[in-house]
């Protein structure tokens, strides 16, 4: 073979190899970028899980779900693991929620996400509610939706000044679903309805005032309490109850200001005792208050299904089972699904604040 004909080979040889270099590369980053949407690590007696989307407030995607709950189970398994810790990076969101963009398109290309996003999503939410190590959430900043789905149902739940809490689905066309129609009716009166039906937000202290958290830190001692609790030997539910009882009665912040919705609870308790929303509505009517006024505006911008698929997902989640719960709510989300409201929500909710995470 002569000279010139073996460079031209090797030339060619050359820019294969490159190629193969670099496309071996972006699949290497794309498999690293979807991993690194979540956290997983052992630290000191703990397992701990950061939801790691800070850009999107750390809304959660299916391939989160899929990493979160086998390594959960692990650890539950885990002889030398006594707790579980779950946080979101960022300083801004735990979790706003699930990517709501992520399951329109799905949706809309007729794939099968909706169906396994949901189930998975579910039987995640059961996982850490049934969980025999203590779980502790650091609910600091947004946690809307699916982020309450992943810190609700566990034992601990820490909320500091800047948790900003909301079950908003009703504003998209869906319903406070991740076992919302059990824990909201059972948080005290009406509360629950009050805060499904209207999206309505609570903020810091108040988020535990309402029962939604278990302990109330302030946001710059969230890092040395999470030492505390890593440096910890072997340590029982009790003394992990213990650490964060010290933490919590330590903090002063809003420690006198009375809970926000305190003054209207009465109020709420006879509107939301309603069984029909056309009820509801008439409750809020006749009262006429500039409060009574302000939620009859803001149930007026929600969706009528979403809103009468709510009540009645409240009324029978009161006296359901968590995984009854879990049952009715996946059958509903895919009868959302298979409605208009939640594309033409998702829209709104987009072309509004440019989220992309919500329920």
């Amino acid at each position: 073979m002569q000279r010139p004909e073996v460079w031209r080979l090797m030339s060619r040889f050359n820019s294969f190899k490159r190629t193969h270099n670099v496309l071996q590369h972006l699949s290497m980053s794309n498999h690293t970028a979807a991993a690194e949407e979540v956290l997983l690590e052992r630290k000191g007696c703990a397992g701990v899980i950061t939801l790691n989307r800070p850009k999107f407030l750390n809304a959660l995607t299916l391939n989160m779900i899929r990493q979160i709950y086998p390594q959960l189970k692990k650890w539950e398994q885990d002889p030398e693991t006594f707790l579980i810790i779950i946080k979101g990076a960022g300083g801004k969101a735990f979790c706003a929620g699930g990517d709501i963009r992520e399951i329109s398109e799905a949706k809309k290309a007729k794939q099968k996400l909706p169906q396994d996003l949901f189930r998975e999503e579910y039987i995640l939410n059961n996982a850490i509610d049934s969980c025999r190590k203590p779980y502790v959430a650091f609910i600091h900043g947004i946690t809307m939706g699916g982020g309450v789905g992943l810190s609700v149902h566990g034992q601990f739940r820490v909320a500091t000044e800047k948790t900003l809490f909301a079950m908003p689905e009703t504003s998209i066309g869906l319903f406070p679903d991740v076992g919302g129609g059990y824990f909201l009716p059972r948080l005290q009166g009406k509360l629950g309805y009050f805060l499904g039906l209207t999206g309505f937000r609570l903020k810091g202290r108040d988020v535990h005032r309402a029962g939604i958290a278990t302990h109330f830190v302030d946001s710059e001692k969230l890092g040395s309490l999470e030492e505390d609790l890593l440096a910890l030997k072997s340590p029982s539910k009790e003394k992990i109850a213990d650490v964060l009882e010290t933490y919590h009665t330590k903090s002063k912040t809003d420690q006198d200001k009375s809970f926000i919705l305190e003054e209207h609870m009465d109020k709420i308790n006879s509107w939301f005792s309603a069984n029909t929303m056309e009820q509801i509505i008439e409750n809020l009517q006749q009262d006429g208050s500039s409060f009574a006024l302000e939620q009859l505006k803001v149930i007026n911008k929600m969706s009528p299904t979403s809103l009468k698929i709510t009540l009645r997902q409240l009324m029978e989640g009161s006296s359901k089972s968590l995984q009854e719960v879990f049952t009715m709510e996946y059958r509903l989300s895919q009868a959302c699904m298979g409605g208009h409201d939640f594309d033409e929500g998702v829209r709104a909710d987009s072309s509004d604040t440019k989220k992309t995470s919500g329920f």
